[in-house]
């Protein structure tokens, strides 16, 4: 995916975009130019007139880029088969301005699969952020919870941010400090 980096892009039409940092929801019109400054887990970041902005997968095709598919799961899928997926999606999950998935950041503290009264699973998810009073928060609980819920047999995800333990550098996985030059 890093292929798309500072690549040239004029938007087919509108479409609904996150300032980064401040976390503010704006509309950028059709025809605007920018370029693609990341393109990872099927969400993008773009530089238009000294601005970041993340715009969601599901605008890709705003973007002339293909939107993310649901994942694929196993005939008979075991609790432990979606929740492999789940993780798996989870990792397509990043931060916009950090080119790391939520998981490898140590984002993610707990996720638990249950069945629900009709069958489906529900999953239970805590998360946390490298900072309390990060603008992007809430859009990486999105992010997250759209992607868990494109799961089949998943009917219900429930992300609740929490600050307890604080978020450090070391609950990094070595990849990603490596990446970072955190090591």
């Amino acid at each position: 995916m890093f292929g798309h980096m500072n690549e040239p892009v004029s938007l087919s039409r509108d479409v609904n975009a996150v300032i980064i940092p401040a976390g503010e929801i704006v509309t950028l019109r059709e025809g605007t130019h920018g370029f693609i400054t990341q393109a990872l887990g099927g969400s993008f970041t773009i530089y238009v007139e000294g601005n970041l902005f993340r715009v969601a997968g599901k605008d890709a095709d705003a973007l002339g880029m293909e939107p993310m598919e649901a994942p694929e799961i196993p005939e008979n899928a075991s609790d432990k088969d979606i929740e492999d997926v789940i993780w798996q999606q989870l990792r397509t999950c990043y931060d916009p301005e950090i080119p790391v998935n939520i998981v490898d950041l140590g984002l993610i503290y707990r996720c638990e699969v249950a069945h629900d009264a009709n069958g489906e699973r529900s999953v239970s998810i805590d998360m946390t952020l490298t900072a309390p009073g990060c603008g992007m928060g809430e859009i990486l609980v999105q992010d997250a919870q759209e992607k868990v819920a494109i799961v089949p047999t998943v009917g219900e995800v429930s992300i609740e941010l929490v600050f307890d333990p604080p978020w450090n550098p070391e609950m990094m996985s070595d990849e990603a400090r490596l990446q970072t030059g955190m090591m």
